[in-house]
């Protein structure tokens, strides 16, 4: 009996539930450092220096001009025409707003307006049970939107507990980051404590104490639970530090519990695994999790961005490695991670048969390999913060040696495929990806300035969610200033 082709948004729904050492190495006389007071790009020669300024700044460009620019959405993939805008895109692109406006990209002002134009239409749409003309139920949002209208996409949406996190990862980052009295950044706060205290995470909960996957009005709740070491920990962070709808402060350590069958050593490394280095990414662009830990770190001896740095440079090894034969890989052409793929199709690539597969959750670890020969280049570069040493001479050799048919006005294409070939090319996509785009930009500033990581330090309800999940040390013991206090969500005035 033949599979059943599932819509695209579905299949990348499956791969989640499916799948599921600090900086300043020095290289060839160069130091490499992540959020210091100087940009360490100015550490590198002229071509890397122009070509990490150039990737940031067009990667930036992707979202300030896929955003529909009367709703603020952000499609889940573009350039294209007619599809779903995700949320999880708005979330990378309202952080990616206050990128812009400290590079210089826009301006604060029209960072602002962009920003409470999303919030009031986010806030404004309808939440209930009904199957279609909704945006969500209990604060959750439907993975999938209108663009246009901001109501569900279509039936085979859910309501995603993850992309609600990373769409409030965004609305966080903003109403922290604008911190003016003036009265359209004091809205934005109070459009951020709004959006994020109705969430109701304990509603998600279905099987125990682990919050679901998500939701659907038909079929409701979904079958798996986030279990096992993932990107994860942003949901529970953030549902930990809810003020109005927490969840126990045991939870982490249930959470956590059930990471055993992940740790072990691959490739002559030994960390928390997590195949498709998406799970690293994700929750590590908001949060800066250096010299902080958990009591799961505390007895393993490490911490989260410790791990992150161990399982990027695993996967670079088994690209050295390269046990399947795919071409072109090696020590600076690597990186699998979830995201296009040239389809699902059996073709012969040098007298022997190879399968191929369209969208799926790529990746090399001890829990799983899933790799056909499909290369990702957000899987290296949104890495930069952990790894750049061996990051930035991988973007600049996936640059020189396939040119613009990956690289164009948004940057890296979402991935493309050197062993797959028809008419004489490689597969090579057309399109970019808002969840691919975002670990890119992010992690980029976090590595140059420490931005976002700074921002989200000033957060209280991020900085709550830590605490009860038990992390202690580093930055997390020291009081935040008061200079750099969240605004008050609805008077604009600072306090303690």
């Amino acid at each position: 009996m033949p599979k059943p082709i599932l819509p695209p948004p579905l299949r990348r729904l499956l791969c989640h539930g499916l799948t599921i050492a600090c900086l300043g190495t020095s290289i060839a006389g160069t130091t490499w450092a992540a959020s210091t007071t100087r940009d360490p790009v100015a550490s590198l020669s002229r071509g890397d220096a122009a070509l990490i300024g150039d990737l940031e700044r067009r990667t930036f460009d992707w979202f300030w001009q896929s955003a529909d620019p009367e709703t603020g959405l952000i499609p889940d993939r573009f350039p294209s025409k007619g599809g779903a805008a995700s949320i999880a895109s708005v979330g990378f692109g309202l952080t990616a707003y206050g990128i812009g406006t400290e590079r210089g990209y826009v301006s604060r002002r029209e960072a602002t307006a962009r920003t409470l134009r999303t919030l009031r239409f986010l806030a404004s749409r309808p939440q209930n049970d009904g199957v279609d003309g909704a945006s969500g139920y209990h604060g959750f949002y439907y993975h999938f939107l209108n663009a246009r209208t901001g109501t569900r996409f279509a039936h085979w949406s859910e309501l995603s507990s993850v992309d609600t996190a990373l769409l409030m990862s965004g609305v966080l980052f903003a109403q922290s980051y604008f911190d003016r009295k003036n009265a359209d950044e004091a809205e934005i706060r109070r459009l951020a404590d709004m959006l994020y205290r109705r969430v109701d995470w304990p509603w998600m909960r279905a099987h125990g104490p682990w919050l679901d996957m998500g939701w659907t009005p038909s079929g409701h709740f979904i079958q798996s639970d986030w279990k096992g070491y993932n990107e994860g920990l942003i949901i529970y962070l953030q549902a930990l530090g809810s003020p109005s709808h927490p969840l126990s402060a045991s939870t982490w350590a249930a959470w956590t519990k059930t990471y055993d069958t992940q740790w072990g050593t691959f490739q002559g490394r030994t960390l928390l695994n997590f195949a498709p280095l998406f799970g690293h990414q994700y929750s590590e662009s908001w949060v800066d999790f250096r010299g902080i830990q958990d009591d799961w770190g505390r007895t393993h001896h490490v911490d989260y961005f410790q791990n992150s740095r161990n399982a990027v440079y695993a996967q670079r090894a088994y690209a050295q490695a390269n046990p399947s034969s795919w071409k072109d890989y090696g020590a600076n052409i690597w990186g699998l991670t979830a995201c296009d793929g040239p389809g699902d199709a059996q073709v012969a690539v040098d007298g022997r048969s190879r399968h191929f597969l369209a969208y799926s959750a790529r990746g090399a670890g001890r829990d799983y390999v899933l790799d056909d020969g499909t290369i990702a280049p957000t899987a290296a570069g949104g890495s930069i913060a952990f790894a750049p040493e061996i990051v930035v001479p991988a973007l600049q050799e996936m640059r020189r040696r396939y040119g613009d048919r990956i690289y164009n006005q948004y940057g890296f294409v979402d991935a493309f495929n050197p062993s797959f070939r028809r008419d004489g090319h490689y597969w090579a996509d057309d399109q970019q990806l808002g969840i691919d785009q975002g670990p890119i930009l992010l992690m980029t500033e976090n590595w140059r300035s420490g931005l976002v990581w700074k921002i989200m330090k000033r957060n209280r309800y991020i900085r709550a969610g830590l605490q009860r999940a038990g992390f202690e040390g580093g930055w997390l013991q020291k009081p935040v200033p008061v200079s750099t206090v969240m605004a008050n969500a609805e008077t604009g005035e600072r306090h303690d």
